[in-house]
C-alpha cells in the first residue's frame, strides 16, 4: 500500500504532503488535523495576528484549492484516537478506521498550563499556541487592562511586547534567575530585558506565581513568591510546551520528551515517521527536539524524500529561529547547546549587536539583535562549517565579510 497518512495539521504536515506531490508521489496523501482549520502559520499568532495586523486567511500556508488540485486530502477537526501498528490502521474521532502504508506523526505540542490549585482553570487565564487561543485573547488586548505574563521565554516576551504597545499595564514574571535562561546567553537576555524595561514592562526575574485569587470565575489578584501581589485583568501563561506523544506511547512506540526517531526520522516501527515539534532525533550526538518553523518544514520535507527514496544521508538540519518584540527583531542561527563561551559584537547601526556562541574553537550559533548582516553571515558560516576567529568578531572595526574570507583562507591552507 502506497497511501501516506499524516497525523497533525501544522507546518510539518503541509510540508510533507506538498513535497510528496512535488516528488511525483502518486498514492493517496491524507492529512488528519485535530484543529478545525487548514494548515496555518503559528509564529504570527503572537505577533502580527494578535496585534490585529493580519487576518486568519493570511495565516493559511496554502489555500484549500491548491491541496484539492494536488489530490491532497485535508480532514480538519479530526482527532487520531488509536494507532494499531500491527494492522497499520488509525482509529479517528469521526469513526473512520484509516489504513496506511506510511504514517507520518506530526502531532505537534501542547502548551503547559497552570495547575488548578494555582488558578489555572479561571476564565481569564490563557495560553497562546493555536489560532483558537489567539482568537480568544484578541478581544482582551485593550488599553488600561492589567496583564500578567507568567514565563520569560520567547512567547511570554512577545506577548508582553504586543500588550505593552497596546497600552496595557504589563507585569512579566520569570521563575528562573533571568529571562531566556534555558535558551540564550546572559548578554542576549540583558539586551531583551533592557528593551522591555524601556517600554514600561514591569519585569520581575526570580519570581514565580504562588496562586491566582478571584471570585471563583476570574482572577483579580496574583500572589507572587516574593510576597508581593499584582492586580490582574488577564493572565497569559508561557511556560513551555510538551510534545504530543500520547498516540505514539499508547501504540508502544518509543517516547522520551517526544517521539523517538532514528537519523532518517523513522519511529522504530514499520512505515512510521515523526516530524516537527513532536519528534526527537539524533543531532550532534544527542537526542534533540526542535520547536521551530524551520525544523517542522525541513523535517516534513525530509520524511517525504525518504518515503520517495530520494533522501540523501541522515536528517541534518541547519536550525534558525526568530522573535519580534516591539520594533526589534532577534534572529538566531544555529543551536547554542554545549557552548562554553560567547563573544559580543557591536553592530554597525545604533542598538544593533550580535552574540556568538562557541564550544572551544567551534562556532555553534549566533543571536543577532537588529543586525541582519550578522545573522546572514553566521548562518552562512554554519552551513559551510566555518568557525570565524573570535578575536576578530569582537572587533567591530573588522568587517564581517573580511573575517569570513580570512577564516576560510586560513582553514583551506591548514
Amino acid at each position: 500500500m502506497d497511501d501516506v497518512v499524516i497525523i497533525g495539521g501544522g507546518q510539518a504536515a503541509s510540508a510533507c504532503a506538498l513535497r510528496l506531490r512535488a516528488n511525483g508521489f502518486e498514492g493517496r496523501v491524507a492529512i488528519y488535523g485535530a484543529e478545525p482549520a487548514l494548515p496555518y502559520q503559528r509564529p504570527p499568532l503572537s505577533k502580527a495576528y494578535l496585534k490585529g495586523r493580519m487576518e486568519a486567511d493570511r495565516l493559511l500556508l496554502r489555500p484549500a484549492a491548491l491541496y484539492a488540485n494536488l489530490g491532497i486530502e485535508i480532514h480538519s477537526g479530526v482527532q487520531a484516537l488509536n494507532l494499531n501498528t500491527a494492522t497499520r490502521r488509525v482509529a479517528m474521532s469521526d469513526n473512520a478506521n484509516v489504513p496506511y502504508g506510511h504514517l507520518v506523526l506530526a502531532t505537534g505540542a501542547t502548551p503547559r498550563r497552570l495547575p488548578e490549585a494555582q488558578g489555572g482553570g479561571l476564565e481569564n487565564v490563557f495560553t497562546l499556541r493555536s489560532l483558537s487561543d489567539a482568537d480568544a485573547l484578541r478581544p482582551h488586548i485593550r488599553p488600561g487592562q492589567r496583564l500578567l505574563v507568567v514565563g520569560g521565554g520567547y512567547i511570554g516576551l512577545e506577548m508582553a511586547a504586543v500588550a505593552a504597545r497596546a497600552g496595557m499595564e504589563v507585569t512579566l514574571i520569570e521563575a528562573q534567575p533571568r529571562i531566556l535562561q534555558r535558551v540564550a546567553a546572559t548578554e542576549t537576555a540583558d539586551a531583551i530585558r533592557a528593551l522591555h524595561l524601556r517600554e514600561g514592562v514591569d519585569l520581575r526575574e526570580g519570581v514565580s506565581l504562588d496562586r491566582l485569587l478571584g471570585d471563583g470565575k476570574r482572577a483579580g489578584l496574583a500572589a507572587l513568591s516574593d510576597g508581593s501581589a499584582v492586580g490582574v485583568d488577564l493572565v497569559v501563561v508561557g511556560i513551555g510546551v510538551t510534545a504530543n506523544e500520547q498516540l505514539a506511547r499508547n501504540a508502544g512506540l518509543s517516547v522520551q520528551n517526544g517521539i523517538l526517531t532514528d537519523g532518517q526520522c523513522r519511529a522504530f516501527a514499520p512505515g512510521i515517521y515523526a516530524a516537527g515539534d513532536c519528534a526527537v532525533f539524533p543531532f550532534r550526538g544527542q537526542p534533540t527536539r526542535l520547536e521551530s518553523v524551520q525544523n517542522a518544514c525541513d523535517q516534513g520535507e525530509y520524511v517525504a524524500d525518504h518515503i520517495c527514496g530520494t533522501a540523501k544521508g541522515p536528517y541534518a538540519p541547519q536550525p534558525w529561529f526568530w522573535s519580534d518584540q516591539f520594533d526589534s527583531s532577534l534572529k538566531i542561527a544555529g543551536l547554542n547547546r554545549g557552548h562554553d563561551r560567547v563573544i559580543r559584537r557591536v553592530g554597525e547601526k545604533p542598538g544593533a549587536e550580535s552574540i556568538w556562541y562557541y564550544a572551544g574553537e567551534t562556532f555553534l550559533a549566533v543571536d543577532a539583535l537588529d543586525d541582519p548582516r550578522a545573522y546572514m553571515m553566521g548562518k552562512r558560516w554554519l552551513a559551510e562549517g566555518v568557525s570565524p576567529d573570535p578575536k576578530a568578531l569582537a572587533d567591530p572595526s573588522i568587517p564581517l565579510k573580511t573575517i569570513g574570507l580570512l577564516t576560510q583562507t586560513a582553514e583551506s591552507t591548514a
